[in-house]
């Protein structure tokens, strides 16, 4: 039974389209044209009466000015109707599963009773900007009566100030970037290149099994590519069929030229796409005859200082969702954790075996133990299938439920690192 209060959020539908690298086949699509994508096949796959839909939470972790509140914009264009109300969220990598928290919260609190929740990235299509002087000058211009007056207004510009400004890719507040944090925590956990390399086929192998399977059927979408919408998109573009293991020791490292074990191989790849969930009460499930997928039994999220080690902060959220629905690791029947880097599931994964890291930093409390690898990803995670922004923690929980379902299991704990030195984990079930 769930262990928080209030009406239990069944997930009863979803889907995503493929996950393509960046710069391929979704390069001329948007981060809007993706959700409204996912959603418009969402609504239909489900046959769920849009009528009944009470509101659209939504997210994309990469900001575009033109769509501010992107939830919003995703509803309008897939022809949901108008009077369904719609917020963006953005909690980095874990955007879509602070979407899906969200609707669980307000459907717990009988605020809504069905939500339409999930995530786009199109990182394809990052906004390019320009300096502060050149942004200033553009008001300036625009409010001036003459030509003279505007011309004037750009007198004070230099040749350097109206170089474009690409998007950050680097912490704001620690200057290093996601994959420069990953090499520290590699580093500093003693996490070998050979581990890494390991991990990565390991994904790669389950992911390109699962999609000779047929296990991604009916989890993935097949997307028209306009304008002749006579172009295909039907699976993800970036799993190696042919993955083998000594080919990863070919890589040379991206971060650390000379001493580092981050390569392009163990790490996620820039990617589009989109991913979205229906979410509805318990009881509206049963009255509008729609068998659950499963249900939000608890959640947590942490937080880390992002100039310690980055990408650990799962290692505080998952042991606190276990404490909140009473559970251990033991008797969850399957994890699902965000691959951002090799070397960040293994700093997880050791973390939550280590004694030491327990007493130092979870207050002397027992460690969880780290959950047998044949529970963890046995679809492949971020580094074969993708990794849009947005979308991967909706993926997660679709992906998750799916293969309880084939394995005829109850539980499943979904865990997310995400820039800022945030984490995000959730306990899903089947009963």
């Amino acid at each position: 039974m769930a262990s928080r209060p209030g009406r239990r959020a069944a997930i009863v539908a979803g889907v995503r389209t493929p996950f393509v690298k960046s710069g391929t086949a979704f390069k001329d699509l948007t981060a809007l044209d993706l959700g409204r994508i996912v959603v418009a096949e969402l609504v239909q796959r489900s046959e769920l009466p849009v009528k009944e839909i009470d509101q659209i939470v939504f997210g994309a972790v990469i900001p575009v000015v033109q769509w501010p509140n992107i939830a919003r914009e995703v509803g309008l264009a897939a022809g949901l109707p108008k009077n369904i109300e719609a917020y963006s969220v953005s909690r980095a990598c874990a955007t879509s599963l602070q979407a899906l928290t969200s609707a669980a919260d307000a459907i717990a609190t009988g605020e809504v009773d069905v939500a339409v929740v999930g995530g786009a990235e199109a990182m394809s299509d990052v906004p390019i900007s320009y300096s502060r002087p050149v942004a200033q000058a553009v008001v300036a211009a625009s409010k001036g009566k003459s030509l003279v007056d505007k011309l004037k207004a750009f007198s004070e510009v230099s040749a350097r100030d109206l170089l474009p400004v690409p998007p950050a890719i680097a912490e704001y507040s620690t200057g290093l970037s996601m994959g420069e944090s990953a090499e520290k925590m590699a580093k500093e956990n003693g996490i070998s290149r050979e581990a890494q390399d390991a991990w990565a086929h390991r994904s790669h192998t389950r992911a390109a099994r699962a999609w000779a399977e047929g296990t991604f059927a009916k989890e993935v979408m097949r997307v028209l590519l306009p304008p002749g919408f006579e172009t295909v998109v039907a699976e993800d573009n970036i799993v190696r069929k042919d993955s083998q293991l000594e080919g990863y020791a070919k890589l040379k490292p991206v971060f650390d030229k000379k001493y580092g074990s981050i390569t392009a191989g163990n790490s996620s790849p820039l990617t589009d796409g989109a991913a979205a969930l229906v979410v509805m009460a318990e009881e509206k499930a049963r009255a509008l005859g729609k068998k659950p997928l499963g249900f939000v039994k608890d959640y947590a999220y942490a937080a880390v200082d992002p100039r310690w080690q980055l990408l650990q902060a799962p290692a505080f959220a998952v042991p606190e969702v276990l404490k909140r629905a009473g559970m251990k690791v033991a008797d969850i029947d399957l994890f699902e954790i965000h691959e951002a880097f090799a070397a960040q599931v293994l700093s997880n994964l050791q973390a939550w075996g280590s004694k030491k890291f327990a007493d130092e930093h979870l207050g002397g409390a027992e460690p969880i133990g780290e959950p047998p690898e044949s529970k963890i990803n046995p679809n492949g995670g971020s580094i074969s299938l993708g990794h849009p922004f947005g979308a991967t923690g909706a993926r997660l929980v679709h992906q998750a439920l799916r293969e309880l379902a084939a394995r005829g299991q109850n539980s499943a704990l979904i865990s997310i690192c995400a820039a800022g030195g945030l984490g995000g984990a959730c306990i899903l079930t089947r009963e």
